[in-house]
């Protein structure tokens, strides 16, 4: 069972032949990283566009709502501070959004053909590169925008930088699953953009990116409590504004109830896993 949901022959397995699949699973992995990375250099358009909108934002509302009571939004020393968090997620977002428009090119063009084809420990490794790939690259930005919010504020939370990282990191491996299986599923780029473009600014606006949870409507606070970034930006908020929290500590509050860190960290594993899921059904049906 664990072969076919792998994709790996169904061999007789010991030490060594277990050595030497994950060492070819690793090496095509590489490879495949090696490329998206080529093609980054190739078109750096992409990677500074998906850099300075994130600044674009946090510098217009920024300036927007300078003057705005802070004490009514939360217990930070401006609303810059305030949006920080949320400018945090929306740059993974983003990435991990366009995840799959590389793999539904590669589909157009036949290059996926040849992936499906070629002699693969497991076709896993193609989701593993773009996860790493996009991983990677959102981190780097979010590190980036932290560190010009570092010389504007003139505060980093240096306590909470593995748990910032650590929370993004999920956010970025579902949502790169979600768009990768979009890519699978359907027809072409303009029907995956089009998705893209349908649920990017919604899924924002629907949550406490902006504003908190006491400053919208009843019927938009009960889908900001479903929405995944709202439970993200919370976390990075509550990290990014106190220091000494532990796994039991509140950091959401939703009108469903109270969530702790530990909370959120199952929430966002659950939400990978389902997604795993999805994405192993949607390769099996592209290879059949």
């Amino acid at each position: 069972m664990i072969n076919r949901i792998l994709f790996i022959p169904l061999i007789k397995f010991s030490y060594a032949s277990f050595f030497s699949i994950g060492g070819n699973f690793l090496q095509e992995t590489y490879a495949l990283t090696k490329r998206l990375i080529i093609q980054t250099k190739r078109r750096p358009a992409t990677l500074l566009a998906g850099l300075f909108q994130p600044l674009l934002w946090l510098i217009l509302f920024g300036a927007l709502f300078q003057n705005a009571p802070i004490e009514l939004f939360s217990t930070s020393n401006s609303y810059r501070h305030f949006l920080t968090p949320g400018i945090l997620v929306f740059t993974v977002f983003t990435g991990a959004l366009n995840a799959g428009l590389p793999l539904m090119f590669d589909r157009e063009f036949g290059f996926f053909n040849r992936l499906i084809v070629a002699p693969l420990v497991s076709r896993l490794s193609i989701v593993t590169a773009s996860a790493l790939f996009i991983s990677t690259i959102a981190l780097l930005q979010t590190g980036l925008i932290l560190s010009i919010i570092t010389i504007l504020e003139g505060t980093i939370p240096y306590n909470s930088i593995f748990q910032i990282a650590s929370i993004l990191f999920l956010l970025t491996i579902a949502l790169t699953m979600f768009s990768i299986s979009a890519s699978l599923i359907l027809p072409g780029h303009i029907e995956l953009l089009a998705l893209i473009f349908v649920i990017n600014l919604p899924l924002l606006f629907a949550s406490t990116a902006l504003v908190p949870f006491s400053f919208m409507p009843m019927w938009l606070q009960i889908i900001a409590s479903v929405n995944p970034l709202s439970y993200t930006i919370e976390t990075v908020r509550s990290l990014y504004s106190f220091v000494n929290l532990d796994w039991n500590s509140s950091v959401v509050e939703t009108i469903w109830g109270i969530c702790s860190l530990k909370n959120v960290y199952y929430l966002l594993l659950l939400l990978n896993f389902l997604l795993s899921i999805l994405i192993i059904y949607c390769i099996r049906k592209k290879i059949k």
